[in-house]
Formats: structure tokens, C-alpha cells, sequence
């Protein structure tokens, strides 16, 4: 006699982009939860912007790979470009690009780093990508702003729509706010959940029939922190933490163990090494 096995089909199984959309979904539940103790500041980025500000004098290795796919006959859209770390070194080698980005205090760093080089060829579009209207070019970039992106497919179609030649996307390995994670049960008790990343997001590219490469480029330690009061201000605003509240004193309390000096900069004790990955996809 002989046993058959009949495989059942997993009743838990659910698409990419569900899978997807479920992990920002409940990141951002988590986020809420703790905000709903404090009112929440209308740019979310404020705290951080100047943290932003580019360096135009030292190269940097992520706008250097992407210059080697830009010619100065090339138009292209930057999707989220905040204080200009890759619009501004691009537009230097390129005819035209445009800046999609809604953080005002981002906007305001990237026109006066512009103004500074006279950068008269970028034109800035002040609102969410969703609801941006812009002409399509030839590169479309979209660098470090999908992990908080619920509703991710039309997001991706977007971006592949308004493309002429060829989508680059830039993700990390961990997401790039995981430096804060190590003091999160500590402070609130509870682990961060986790945001979607690579894996997730060429799973849900293949779902919708695009199968991009990928490069991985080289790992990047945690910038850390210019002292503890510098580590204090900004992991406030990370872990939505209230200003003399009991959740400061126990984020006071972590970093006084957490916190070590490494050649003059404050870092986190586990906090993950960035990996970034390009991904990219051609649609001519």
C-alpha cells in the first residue's frame, strides 16, 4: 500500500506586494501608536534635513556609479531627491532634471545648495510622487524612498511610465533607519517592526513582470553621531520620543551603555551596516 500525500495550499500565502504593503502597514501602526502620545510635526523630516545637507566637495560613490549612466544629452527625474545628495552632482553632467520632493526642509537645503553652484537646470516639484505630474524623461531615479511606500505597485508603474530609457531604484539591504532599532525595546518596550527591502521589492518587480538586475554596492558603517548630545537629539526624534518624558529618561538611560566612541564620532552599539543595492530595469 502506498501513502499519498496530498499538498494543501497555504491558506496564509499572500502576493509580494501584499506581503509588502502588510510590513509598512505595521511599521507605521507601530509609529502611530507611540505618536499618539505627542502631536507629530507636519514635515516628519525637519529634525534631520541639515543632517542631509550634501558635501559637493568629496565624491560621492553613489551619485559616481549613477553619473556613469548619465550623459549630458540625458534628461532625468529624481523621485524623492531631498537635499539634492544626487540631484545636485547630476545635474552638473546632465541637460535637465527634475526633483520630486515634499519635505519642505529638504526643498529649502537643495534650492540653496543649487543657488550656490549655480544650478539653473533643476526644476523643483514640491509634493508627494503620487500626486506629482511631471513630463517624462529618460532616467528615472528613485534613491532610499520606497521602505515607507505602502501602496507599492502603482508607485513602481509611475516611476517605469515616466521613464524613456531605464528606472534605477536604490534600496538597502536593512532599511536605512535601522541604526535606531538596537534602543527600541529598551525605550518603548517592544522591538521595531521591520520595513520591506530588496528581497521584497524584487519579488514584487517580478510579480508585476519586471526583472531588473541587481548590483550590490559597497557596505557603509553607520555615520554615528558628532557627540551624545548630538546622538540624544536625533534618536529622540527617531524613536518619537517627547522632550522631558519618561520614554527621554530611558533613551537618556540606554545610551549612556549603548552609545560608544569610534575616531571621533558617537555610534550604536548593533546597529546594522548599510548595504545598499541599485536595482534597475530598462524600458525602451
Amino acid at each position: 500500500m502506498v501513502d499519498v500525500c496530498i499538498m494543501m495550499p497555504n491558506q496564509e500565502e499572500i502576493s509580494a506586494a501584499a506581503k509588502w504593503q502588510r510590513m509598512v502597514d505595521d511599521e507605521h501602526a507601530q509609529s502611530q501608536t507611540i505618536q499618539s502620545q505627542h502631536k507629530a510635526l507636519p514635515d516628519s523630516w525637519e529634525p534631520f534635513a541639515e543632517r542631509f545637507r550634501p558635501d559637493l566637495n568629496i565624491e560621492d560613490p553613489l551619485a559616481q556609479r549613477l553619473l556613469r549612466e548619465i550623459s549630458l544629452d540625458h534628461t532625468v527625474l529624481d523621485v524623492g531627491a531631498g537635499a539634492g545628495r544626487i540631484s545636485l552632482p547630476i545635474s552638473m553632467q546632465c541637460r535637465s532634471i527634475v526633483a520630486v520632493e515634499p519635505s519642505a526642509s529638504m526643498r529649502s537645503i537643495l534650492k540653496e545648495e543649487a543657488e550656490r553652484i549655480n544650478a539653473h537646470n533643476i526644476v523643483l516639484v514640491p509634493c508627494r510622487w503620487e500626486d506629482a505630474s511631471v513630463v517624462p524623461t529618460d532616467i528615472v531615479l528613485c534613491i532610499q524612498v520606497l521602505h515607507t511606500v505602502s501602496d507599492i505597485v502603482p508607485f513602481v508603474r509611475k516611476l517605469q511610465k515616466n521613464a524613456l530609457k531605464k528606472v534605477f531604484v536604490v534600496l538597502h539591504e536593512n532599511p536605512p533607519y535601522t541604526q535606531a532599532n538596537p534602543l527600541w525595546p529598551e525605550v518603548h518596550g517592544q522591538p521595531r517592526l521591520k520595513l520591506p527591502s530588496i528581497m521584497e521589492f524584487i519579488q514584487v518587480l517580478w510579480e508585476i513582470g519586471i526583472y531588473p538586475d541587481l548590483e550590490m554596492l559597497s557596505p557603509q558603517e553607520p555615520r554615528g553621531f558628532a557627540s551624545p548630545d548630538s546622538a540624544l537629539q536625533q534618536m529622540r526624534s527617531r524613536l518619537l520620543v517627547e522632550p522631558a518624558s519618561k520614554a527621554e529618561k530611558r533613551l537618556q538611560n540606554v545610551l549612556e551603555y549603548m552609545l560608544y566612541e569610534d575616531d571621533g564620532r558617537f555610534k550604536i552599539k548593533g546597529a546594522s551596516t548599510a548595504r545598499p543595492g541599485l536595482i534597475s530595469w530598462r524600458t525602451e
